[in-house]
């Protein structure tokens, strides 16, 4: 359908007001949404809203060719987890 990449922001949830908010200030939405990128291989994870949104912009403005495959490569060699939700650690 050609609604999503394979790198790009990871979709929010409708309830993520703060994340939304972050990324249309930076017009993080203007990009197709992919299933990994920059934040993920970083580590980033959704907690941080204006860091995710930051991060998110900085991959978008400086995506090249080279990048795009590097950050699938990061990801299927382990790196792309950084959106998931953390376990506590007691």
């Amino acid at each position: 359908m050609g609604d999503m990449s394979l790198v790009g922001p990871r979709p929010c949830l409708f309830s993520q007001q703060e994340l939304i908010a972050e990324r249309a200030a930076r017009q993080v939405f203007d990009a197709r949404p992919g299933i990994t990128g920059l934040a993920q291989v970083r580590g980033i994870d959704m907690s941080s809203p204006r860091l995710l949104a930051e991060t998110d912009a900085q991959m978008i403005q400086t995506l090249s060719l080279r990048s795009y495959f590097k950050y699938i490569l990061l990801t299927v060699g382990g790196q792309g987890a950084g959106d998931r939700i953390k376990p506590n650690s007691e």
